[in-house]
């Protein structure tokens, strides 16, 4: 596809300017001196995909070497596929405008379970075979890294490789390795490379490639471990982009990210994140302050985010914020920590982050109880809820939302009930507090309440757990819905059951799902995590076509003994350790946080926590 052709068709179709490239801090190359192509492809929109920070990194991580060339394709909406599919445009990259068919690599990130259909339609657009056993010589190698390969058994027909872990050592090493054999003339390069690639460290390979797929569907039961997790052990030395792309579109956080902490001290029972993130490790105030200053200056971005599990667990975040303000205030830059613990705010952090602009705070007590956080190891009190309310009222926020979950194990109507009444004393704190401390210009109040629905996920001690069933989650929601009904200085959200659903059988699923996906997207599924976009229909009945009861995937708990389908895959967190803590789950028993005592998870002489 050439840019002039694509300018004739361009303006039919909204926001075009996401299908052009060429914003400023995209990376150009001349193919010539170009070894190896890297497609990073984002199964989502580009305003969502541009959001994200791994794209960035790795974007910035390929390109640093004069001889790779990483490019970036994202899904299409409705509008520019039908135009790609009537006028024969290929999927392409936004640099070069070629068709990623013709690169080497084509790379997947695989953020959420509900992108899965968009994977199979962007392979389908770029002119490349689903299946893995279909492709030959003549195609490039589909790889796929991000949080979703913790269990890759769903897509595993679909992939020739997936990456286990932190993508910025193991990337350089795979593309290291094929421009090797490459550059040698190697014959068969395509078999020789996987063949060659199983020995990295962090790489899970499709080994029946070629093969019987009935022969492959053997893998999902095996207990040993044949892959591990890469984790990058010093986050100061590691890649981090200098410079980034400006969309010329409003992208979803269009802010520049600066990434302080990766893993989490806290051990949330349903946080998946907070698990296979593990170690937990900081990133020192020069380095971060360094590489705040060269983001911003270069992309002219009026606010940051410094992106975390949870910011405020950061060893020295008063000092951090307070370095940070020396060059934020006098550039008139807003600072934002979007992941904001409860028991770690203060009136010191809240001053920092109010110094530039004020806006509305995000907290997520999850539970209304006491009871129901200790069984989900939440680990904050009442307390602690209404003093960070306090805080943020006496620095004139008034808007703040509140973050829960429906169907949590051993969760009761007097759970659901609470938390309308711990939201109603937190508008009544609300009222004494800007009284008290005669707070001038006050605002209405307003407590925004989500509520979405419980997912038990893979390397979490509640992959063990159920899921709550559509008529409980019904009735869950109509509790909430009732009890806030007659305060409109309260709103509260759901997200669609359903979608939970089919997002909790593609988490815990095995290779048989490859065939209702499949079957799924045929008919017509893509973009199943948008509204509207998600036709339950033909999921329903593309499990029925291929024989597959989907409850049996999440509507029952498992025993200790049961083999999910990711046992066979290291994240170096400890099966008995997840049982433990399930149990001790079921009794509303907290465990303390990573800095007060260890768990022994299962990380061992990986994690240095009591060194930070």
């Amino acid at each position: 596809m050439k840019l002039s052709e694509l300018k004739k068709y361009i303006l039919s179709v909204k926001s075009p300017a996401k299908y052009l490239g060429g914003e400023y801090g995209s990376i150009v190359k001349d193919k010539s001196k170009i070894d190896v192509r890297f497609a990073f492809c984002f199964p989502d929109t580009y305003e969502i995909g541009m959001s994200h920070l791994g794209l960035r990194i790795l974007y910035g991580l390929i390109n640093e070497r004069e001889n790779f060339w990483c490019e970036r394709a994202f899904s299409p909406a409705e509008d520019f596929e039908q135009l790609m599919r009537d006028k024969a445009i290929k999927l392409y990259g936004l640099e070069s405008y070629d068709d990623i068919k013709d690169f080497d690599f084509i790379g997947f990130t695989l953020q959420y379970e509900l992108s899965y259909t968009n994977i199979l339609n962007m392979l389908d657009l770029a002119g490349i075979p689903i299946y893995s056993k279909d492709r030959t010589v003549d195609d490039p190698i589909v790889i796929a890294g991000g949080p979703c390969c913790c269990n890759p058994e769903p897509l595993f027909d679909f992939f020739d490789l997936f990456v286990l872990g932190e993508g910025e050592e193991v990337t350089l090493e795979i593309l290291d390795l094929y421009n090797g054999l490459k550059s040698k003339g190697t014959a068969n390069l395509r078999n020789v490379f996987f063949d060659a690639v199983s020995g990295i460290e962090g790489v899970y390979r499709n080994n029946y490639v070629g093969n019987d797929v009935s022969d492959a569907r053997k893998m999902c039961n095996i207990h040993e471990k044949i892959a591990k997790k890469r984790i990058i052990s010093d986050l100061n030395t590691s890649f981090y982009p200098k410079e980034t792309i400006v969309p010329f579109n409003e992208i979803v956080h269009d802010r520049a990210v600066e990434e302080v902490i990766r893993g989490c001290i806290r051990g949330c029972r349903f946080c998946q994140a907070g698990y296979i993130y593990r170690p937990y490790r900081e990133k020192d105030i020069n380095t971060i302050n360094t590489q705040v200053k060269s983001l911003c200056d270069f992309t002219g971005y009026e606010t940051v985010s410094l992106s975390s599990l949870s910011t405020a667990d950061y060893s020295k975040i008063e000092e951090l914020l307070h370095t940070l303000n020396d060059y934020t205030e006098s550039n008139n830059i807003g600072m934002s920590l979007p992941s904001m613990r409860l028991d770690s705010f203060s009136d010191e952090l809240i001053s920092e982050l109010m110094k530039v602009r004020k806006s509305g705070l995000t907290f997520a007590p999850e539970a209304g109880t006491q009871r129901l956080r200790d069984v989900i190891n939440k680990n904050i009190s009442e307390d602690e809820i209404f003093k960070a309310c306090e805080s943020a009222f006496t620095y004139g926020i008034n808007s703040i939302k509140l973050y829960y979950m429906l169907g949590l194990p051993t969760e009761t109507d007097e759970d659901i009930l609470e938390i309308a009444r711990l939201s109603e004393r937190i508008l009544s704190l609300y009222y004494r507090v800007t009284k008290e401390k005669n707070i001038p210009n006050v605002k209405p109040p307003h407590i925004s309440i989500s509520a979405s629905t419980f997912i038990p996920k893979p390397f979490t001690p509640f992959q063990f757990a159920a899921q709550a069933s559509e008529e409980e989650i019904r009735h869950k929601q109509q509790i909430l819905k009732d009890a806030v009904r007659k305060n409109r200085k309260l709103s509260v959200s759901y997200n669609d059951y359903r979608m939970s659903f089919l997002e909790a059988i593609l988490a815990r699923g095995d290779r048989e799902l490859s065939k209702v996906i499949y079957t799924a997207w045929k008919n017509g599924c893509k973009f199943d995590g948008w509204d509207d976009h998600f036709k339950w229909k033909i999921w329903v009945d593309a499990f029925a076509e291929n024989n597959i009861n989907p409850q049996n995937y999440v509507l029952r708990e498992y025993e200790k003994d049961h083999v999910f389908p990711w046992d066979h895959l290291d994240f170096f967190i400890d099966k008995d350790f997840l049982w433990s803590e399930w149990e001790k789950a079921k009794t509303a028993t907290p465990t303390p946080n990573c800095r007060e005592s260890c768990s022994s998870c299962g990380l061992g002489n990986l994690c240095n926590i009591h060194t930070i």
